[in-house]
């Protein structure tokens, strides 16, 4: 399916009337990092690319830049009914530009909680839904994390060797989150 065909595909189904007493399904795209943290701005990077080609689908949202993680992400993703945080990770012997796709179902809450800069995105979760909070069931918060080289240089470049990759990046970030969104 072509990219223009898919995206005619996720218009028509979102723009119909919802179904008696339903409102349509919202999806927030977060692109999450630090700007000044030279790889750990990959996701505010992406979100920047992709926001063109997203903002115009009814019931998406793009939000170029979230810095925030732990108890203070669930004011950014309340009364979404999808999430698609595009983000880094730095794993051992990962390769920059590298990226992974799951879902909020392979995270784990937190172990010990001392204080809320502690709580991790999984414990944060949990917290929102018994506390009321409209979220994105699990299986419904997707994260596309993109292998990084470095998280600890000031810096508002990427590495060469994202930089390098960040054109095939963006295109197969941007065909996963349309088959995501036609889902």
């Amino acid at each position: 399916m072509s990219a223009q065909h898919s995206y005619q595909a996720i218009r028509s189904r979102n723009s119909g009337a919802p179904a008696r007493g339903r409102r349509p399904a919202r999806t927030v795209i977060l692109g999450m990092g630090n700007p000044i943290l030279s790889d750990d701005a990959v996701g505010i990077v992406l979100a920047s690319a992709l926001k063109p080609q997203f903002e115009d689908i009814p019931g998406v949202d793009v939000v170029e830049e979230c810095c925030v993680g732990g108890l203070n992400l669930l004011d950014a993703i309340e009364g979404y009914d999808r999430l698609i945080a595009l983000d880094s990770i730095k794993t051992i012997g990962g390769v920059p530009g590298a990226w992974y796709a799951f879902d909020a179902t392979a995270l784990r809450e937190t172990m010990n909680l001392r204080n809320v800069h502690d709580a991790n995105f999984a414990t944060a979760l949990a917290l929102g839904r018994h506390l009321g909070m409209h979220l994105p069931e699990d299986r419904r918060c997707h994260v596309v994390a993109v292998e990084i080289a470095d998280n600890t240089t000031f810096s508002e470049s990427l590495s060469p060797a994202l930089e390098a990759a960040l054109p095939r990046i963006v295109a197969d970030v941007r065909t996963h989150i349309l088959m995501t969104l036609a889902a």
